[in-house]
């Protein structure tokens, strides 16, 4: 046992009689939902698409391989950011590069430029990953246990609204008959992205600040802040190195490495139908949202067979999207076509997207409400979240960079995540058995289940900094 290591708390103030509006959950999933909408909502539009709405795949999927890899660096380090300089300016620094992307989208598609992609990737992947790391946090930790599945759903269906009204922008310029057949989006499209996507940054000031947030049960959002940047990535490799962290690590990779779906449309069909399909599939993601976060709000069953009962259910939907799409991929091996929407069988290759966006949802939100139930505090959610948003970012950046590749049929991109899905299930389920889920204590209630990080105690009506001393585990 080495000596105990003193942990700086800040405790916010006693919950007051009255709650402002502009304080409370609801105002703040408002706030992270309308920069989500805008920001990577409408950066998921035009992937949505199918290689950000480009002829041809491999430009795009080659910058969004280098987005992701510099993301996944920023969101590991994202956590120890936001705990440092704050959530609002995190988030406010997470959103400024996804219009320089889509800037650089628009001069590719309307003059060829090729260098300004790239330039827009570094942007866009090193603001991304303080956003996501941010967003995790403000989306898990502000809400109240109780509704934390239905704030939650409010968080993801807005962030889902930025490519369904992205996906409905792109349908209407690009739904005449001169688009039936393979080719790119019209370059307005990307004008309008940029346009929406600058207004994120002056939403993300609004955000209120961990310990001004008023929940409607009474409790306080815990923070637990390290005193100097050495010990907030102490703090985060210890988190890194945790025994039930790992076993979660296959799922995570796992979950978003299906970027074959960008090229399986820009394979098989033409401009307005992969229009028509990214606007579709986003109201089964809506759906599949809503569907898993009521049940991880019902109250009749303990928390952690909720959580075990709905991760049989995403294994369930997993197998089903995952063997139709192997089915209807060989039968376009066999014999490739070029479809429109009029065409017989259109809905055949709809179904697997569908399916495939249904079932990734299912997964997303589950691993979320999974890694929220871990901590009580904000502090180590957004470094959970941001180890979370790590590697489903590295995860995505080898998926991008191997369907840089024209692979014959889509056999090897399909087989490798079929192969990962497959293997992420045992080790998850071992994480969910070892499961002890914390659950917030409101307001003068005592913590009685689970387990917790810190043990803290503050008079009402007072604003107080102390010092806790925590044992080290050696895990």
């Amino acid at each position: 046992m080495t000596e105990p290591t003193p942990i700086s708390v800040t405790a916010g103030d006693a919950p007051t009689t009255g709650r402002v509006w502009y304080r409370t959950t609801l105002y703040n999933a408002f706030v992270i939902g309308s920069v989500g909408f805008l920001a990577p909502g409408l950066w998921n539009a035009m992937n949505s698409l199918g290689a950000g709405g480009a002829e041809t795949p491999y430009l795009v999927n080659a910058a969004n391989a280098l987005v992701f890899g510099l993301m996944g660096f920023l969101c590991l380090f994202g956590g120890p950011i936001a705990n440092r300089i704050g959530m609002n300016w995190t988030l406010l620094l997470g959103v400024i590069g996804y219009p320089i992307y889509s800037a650089a989208l628009y001069t590719n598609n309307r003059y060829g430029n090729e260098w300004f992609v790239l330039v827009g990737a570094v942007a866009c992947g090193l603001s991304a990953g303080l956003f996501w790391a941010s967003e995790g946090a403000v989306a898990l930790g502000y809400p109240e246990p109780a509704k934390r599945g239905q704030y939650m759903n409010i968080w993801l269906w807005f962030r889902t609204g930025g490519p369904l009204l992205g996906s409905a922008i792109v349908l209407g310029l690009n739904h005449s008959a001169a688009a039936k057949s393979k080719g790119k989006v019209g370059s307005e499209t990307y004008l309008i992205f940029v346009a929406l996507q600058c207004l994120a940054a002056p939403i993300a000031i609004f955000l209120t600040r961990p310990e001004k947030v008023q929940r409607g049960d009474g409790s306080k959002v815990k923070i637990v802040l390290q005193d100097s940047w050495a010990a907030e990535m102490k703090e985060l490799w210890r988190l890194s190195c945790r025994k039930d962290v790992l076993l979660l690590l296959p799922v995570f990779w796992a979950s978003y490495f299906n970027q074959y779906e960008g090229n399986f449309e820009v394979y098989y069909f033409g401009v307005r139908a992969r229009a028509l399909i990214g606007l579709v599939s986003y109201i089964g993601t809506l759906l599949s949202s809503w569907l898993i976060s009521r049940f991880l709000d019902y109250k009749n069953l303990p928390v952690k067979s909720r959580i075990m009962y709905s991760f049989y259910y995403v294994v369930i939907v997993h197998v089903i999207a995952w063997v139709y799409g192997w089915v209807v991929q060989e039968m376009y091996t066999a014999k490739p076509p070029s479809l429109d929407w009029a065409d017989k069988g259109f809905s055949r290759g709809l179904f697997v997207v569908i399916l495939w966006e249904f079932s990734r949802q299912a997964l997303q939100n589950w691993m979320y409400y999974m890694i929220a139930t871990k901590t009580d505090n904000i502090s180590e959610l957004s470094r959970l979240s941001g180890i979370l948003r790590g590697q489903e970012s590295f995860s995505q950046a080898v998926s991008y960079g191997l369907n840089t590749k024209e692979w014959f049929g889509g056999r090897v991109p399909l087989a490798v995540n079929t192969i990962l899905l497959g293997l992420a299930v045992f080790p998850t389920w071992l994480a969910i058995k070892d499961h002890e889920p914390i659950e917030h204590a409101s307001n003068d209630e005592s913590q009685t289940k689970g387990r917790d990080e810190e043990e803290t105690s503050v008079k009402s009506g007072e604003k107080v900094d102390f010092v806790v001393k925590q044992a080290s585990v050696a895990e």
